[in-house]
């Protein structure tokens, strides 16, 4: 069996994810050739792999930091929530079935672990050792009979384990010696080391801590990590967002909405990397204010979405921003919303046959019960939005949605993107007075010079003075492992995390 070494936590949120990547660096950094790997993710931050696959974001932002290509078998079952405690299950890559929590955990679930197997038999044939992220925290006892994620992973790949707890939001002590109770002896002795995450202050007031866990547990703590914040990496999920709702004062102010089903909201993680640019959250609609641009983002269930925009008044908000000049862009579900109407013959996402949208674009979308998922190269269109003037090509991007939009009236497409084989589509649109955009396109704004352009454009619009940005969102990514390695490095026992492995 692969070497390997597998993260579990108190919680979720605990910082397993990124402990994960920073581990996956560091071996890379070594001249080891490590896989991440996490049975089962819930998340609405997915990404597509070049074969056109669906996983979690947080197993891509591993690979990175391992210097691998994202494969889905390192996120073999994807769930993504879609509400009324549903979520759509996704196998190796592909949309199965939309399952109620009780269908997944007592149906399903008991019967999907030889996917789990397959998918680390997979990896195993082409890594040194395999890097491995629990769930939420092993000990769910109501989850647990039904576990393909934590500890049965880990008694499969005899895996030793690393416990993560966050400190900062207090309990941290109760919340390991907890959990240790509640394993079962097997489960205990897999138990190797601790991480304290997210530590604030004295190092030494901590220390009596530390002696307790040991003489507790038997376990050593093998690190405190500090509390680690703006590390240019991408969060796993919208919890993230909780810290990210408040207006900033820049030259140039993003309002993004955060509509209760939002997906990839890592799509403006490079807008915020920008010199002089705020990026907000908004929920409601007092807290628009006057932002420069507009953003609706990607949406898990935008028929659900559309109600939330109405019953809050934000989508009459937006309309009339757009009509005082502000520019709006929707991103793959927002551009959708953006349109006349919305259709679901088939009851695809709602019970709804039809739902007029914002009526900002002359588009329609029809649902569809097939999920589009592929990466795509585009190229700009040259009537473009705020009259951009931008005609860029080779934009990388990539593709998930359940719809199909097609054009009322005579309208410019934002993007051709180039699918393969000769094959050239139109995608998206721009209004004509270039105020409204939409694309499928998420991580159109990853490329550095379509989003260079639009800050600039916005900053020329508002009468600030053009600073031109030289940010290259892939070497500031690069750094961030870097710098987040070296963190974690400096703080863990990595002569004792070696011998755990089994690396000497």
């Amino acid at each position: 069996m692969i070497k390997s070494i597998m993260f579990q936590g108190t919680g979720s949120d605990v910082g397993k994810s990124i402990v994960t990547a920073a581990v996956c660096r560091i071996l890379k950094q070594d001249g080891h050739h490590p896989v991440p790997f996490k049975a089962q993710n819930m998340a609405l931050n997915s990404f597509v792999t070049k074969e056109g696959g669906e996983m979690g974001r947080a197993q891509v932002v591993q690979a990175e930091a391992a210097g691998v290509e994202p494969l889905v078998a390192m996120n073999p079952i994807l769930l993504k929530p879609t509400g009324n405690s549903s979520s759509q299950v996704i196998v190796m890559g592909k949309a199965v079935a939309t399952m109620k929590a009780s269908e997944y955990h007592e149906g399903f679930a008991a019967q999907a672990f030889p996917v789990v197997e397959k998918a680390i038999e997979k990896l195993s044939s082409m890594a040194e050792v395999l890097v491995v992220e629990g769930a939420g925290s092993p000990a769910e006892v109501n989850l647990k009979a039904n576990d393909i994620v934590n500890m049965r992973v880990a008694r499969y790949l005899q895996s030793p384990v690393i416990l993560v707890t966050d400190i900062d939001r207090g309990g941290a002590l109760a919340s390991i010696v907890g959990t240790m109770e509640l394993l079962d002896e097997e489960e205990k002795a897999l138990v190797k080391g601790f991480i304290i995450n997210k530590f604030r202050g004295d190092i030494t007031l901590l220390r009596p801590a530390l002696d307790f866990l040991r003489e507790k547990t038997g376990v050593p703590v093998l690190g405190v990590l500090p509390y680690m914040d703006k590390m240019d990496i991408d969060d796993e999920d919208s919890v993230a967002l909780r810290g990210k709702s408040s207006k900033g004062e820049s030259d140039i102010n993003i309002a993004v909405i955060r509509l209760p089903h939002i997906s990839n909201f890592t799509d403006f993680e490079a807008l915020v990397a920008e010199d002089g640019v705020s990026v907000y959250y908004v929920k409601y609609k007092e807290q628009l204010a006057s932002p420069d641009l507009i953003i609706l983002p990607g949406s898990k269930n935008t028929s659900e979405d559309l109600f939330f925009l109405k019953e809050t008044g934000l989508g009459k908000e937006i309309i009339k921003k757009n009509k005082q000049e502000t520019p709006v862009i929707g991103i793959c579900g927002g551009y959708q919303m953006l349109g006349q109407e919305v259709r679901d013959p088939q009851h695809t996402e709602s019970e709804c046959d039809r739902l007029p949208a914002l009526g900002l674009l002359p588009v329609v979308t029809t649902f569809l019960p097939d999920k589009v998922t592929r990466q795509v190269t585009a190229r700009a269109c040259a009537n473009s939005f705020l009259d951009m003037d931008f005609s860029g090509e080779g934009l990388r991007g990539y593709e998930i949605h359940m719809g199909n939009t097609e054009y009322t009236d005579k309208i410019a497409c934002a993007f051709t993107t180039d699918r393969g084989e000769g094959m050239v589509l139109e995608d998206g649109a721009v209004r004509s007075d270039g105020l409204v955009m939409g694309t499928y396109i998420h991580g159109i704004f990853d490329n550095d010079d379509f989003r260079h352009k639009l800050v600039d454009v916005l900053r020329r619009k508002k009468g600030v003075i053009a600073n031109s940005s030289t940010i290259n969102i892939a070497e500031r990514k690069e750094a961030a492992y870097e710098n987040l390695a070296a963190t974690v490095r400096k703080n863990l026992d990595m002569e004792k995390l070696y011998q755990i492995i089994g690396l000497g």
